[in-house]
């Protein structure tokens, strides 16, 4: 075979490929969690080290932190800074009636619980930028975290499927809880991570 066809063969499969990346899925949008099993989160730990305390060492950042994501407030949030510390990730929509009816009780968590356990809220399902807002002005829910995740990243990263859903991660990282709780619950469930 001559050089050039050679030559011809690998830029043939590179457009091919392309073009195949180009295409309609089928998959559910990003702004749509779906059922399907969670990303796979790394099993080996991320070298990145981060600490909420700058005075502290640095702490080796568990796979399942090892994201970034939007506040609500325009801002940015590191997973990372949660390692090293238990942490509860709260998943809530803006139009969630059951959601804006436990949104008092957990920012009560959140502020009973502070030095102790890292609380973040996890916006999403639709509710966009401006409603997210309101909810947390409204609930009071403003003295923790809380991440714009419209397009459902985090949710997908941690397997959540439907709002007002709580994921309980240890100082390790490990997940130790992931779905709904009643208040009573979630404070017993905080208490024993502390």
């Amino acid at each position: 075979m001559p050089v050039t066809a050679l030559r011809a063969i690998p830029l043939a499969l590179a457009a091919a490929l392309a073009l195949t990346a180009c295409t309609d899925s089928g998959a559910p949008t990003a702004a749509t969690p779906t059922t399907a099993t969670p990303t796979a989160i790394p099993t080996e730990p991320a070298t990145t080290t981060a600490s909420p305390d700058t005075t502290a060492s640095p702490t080796a950042v568990p796979p399942a932190l090892d994201f970034t994501a939007r506040t609500i407030d325009g801002g940015s949030f590191a997973g990372a800074s949660l390692a090293g510390r238990p942490a509860v990730l709260w998943f809530w929509a803006a139009w969630c009636t059951r959601c804006r009816g436990v949104a008092d009780s957990v920012a009560a968590v959140a502020r009973d619980n502070a030095a102790q356990v890292n609380l973040v809220g996890v916006a999403g399902l639709g509710s966009g930028d401006d409603a997210m807002r309101r909810f947390a002005k409204d609930t009071g829910i403003e003295g923790f975290p809380n991440l714009a995740d419209d397009d459902g990243t985090v949710w997908r990263r941690f397997g959540v499927t439907s709002q007002e859903h709580y994921v309980l991660l240890d100082s390790t990282g490990k997940v130790v809880h992931t779905g709904p709780l009643s208040q009573a619950d979630l404070r017993r469930r905080v208490a024993e991570l502390s």
